[in-house]
């Protein structure tokens, strides 16, 4: 049976440990917090006592954390996992985080005689709970092909998007579309009020013709049109603005550091940035309708 570390037991990482115990893995969690491991604990996860406890009993290492610093001092601080690892583990990195720390977790696992891949996850915590998972893989073809029936286990879809950190960039790119859009339908929803157009109308046609998108058929920001929406639960996230903002900062990060122009990135990163800073940084990112209506002229 192979033995999975599974260290970060958020939102994200609590399903996805779960989905793998499910899918008769030994998976060994850790989490910081008490509640989460209580959580995994109840969904099959076997509770261990630190990170690097996990990691030296463990053929795969997957690391869910909140941004680069967290990654790089999970993997080598004091008592880093790589510290632990056994040699020829795979590290499997699902966080989403900059491109230099995302390259460096590779450097730093080749250092240690591991294979490492990066595969950021799209999907939310419902595609997390339902293994429906699309993960955005980045490492060389070998590497891949060892994380691809564990990621099989938590997913729908698995990309293979390049070498190092190219998995990394692609879930930077893709979120920035994702954020951009949402701006545009929900400007849209708001000059539509003013004009007295009705939503259904308005998605009825838009979602049909050449105003088609993902923003707008599956996560449309205003009540109605589509049900599954936040909208109809007055934008409890799904995908917490904070996220869609620390996500597009990633993309302007990416962006000055490549050289790349990207405007309409970059005010997004502003638009949402302002509506975070108002309190709505725990609403669901489709939230930001809200935000457009109230600032208005």
């Amino acid at each position: 049976m192979t033995t999975i570390a599974f260290i970060g037991l958020g939102n994200m990482g609590g399903p996805m440990a779960v989905n793998l115990a499910k899918a008769d893995k030994r998976v060994l969690g850790f989490d910081f917090s008490a509640a989460a491991l209580d959580k995994a604990r109840e969904g099959g996860v076997e509770p261990a006592p630190s990170g690097a406890a996990a990691a030296e009993q463990a053929d795969v290492i997957v690391t869910m954390l909140p941004a680069g610093k967290h990654l790089l001092a999970a993997l080598d601080g004091d008592d880093g996992l790589l510290r632990s690892a056994r040699k020829g583990a795979l590290l499997i990195d699902c966080s989403t985080v900059d491109m230099d720390s995302a390259r460096a977790a590779h450097d730093l696992a080749a250092k240690r005689g591991l294979k490492s891949v990066d595969a950021p996850v799209s999907g939310g915590v419902g595609g997390a709970t339902a293994a429906t998972l699309t993960f955005m893989v980045g490492g060389a073809d070998d590497a891949v092909a060892l994380a691809r029936p564990i990621l099989e286990a938590m997913g729908k879809k698995i990309v293979h998007c390049g070498g190092p950190g190219a998995g990394q960039a692609a879930k930077i790119c893709n979120n920035m579309i994702l954020g951009v859009s949402m701006i545009a339908v929900s400007e849209a929803f708001v000059l539509g009020e003013k004009l007295g157009l009705s939503h259904q109308a308005l998605f009825d046609v838009a979602s049909t013709a050449s105003g088609q998108c993902w923003s707008l058929t599956s996560y449309c920001p205003v009540p109605g049109p589509v049900p599954a929406s936040p909208a109809n639960r007055d934008y409890a996230p799904g995908f917490a603005t904070a996220l869609m903002l620390k996500d597009l900062n990633l993309s302007q990060a990416a962006a000055q550091g490549s050289g790349a122009s990207t405007p309409l990135g970059r005010r997004a990163a502003e638009i949402f940035a302002a509506f975070a800073n108002g309190g709505g940084a725990e609403k669901d990112f489709s939230g930001i309708i809200e935000f457009l209506r109230g600032a208005e002229g």
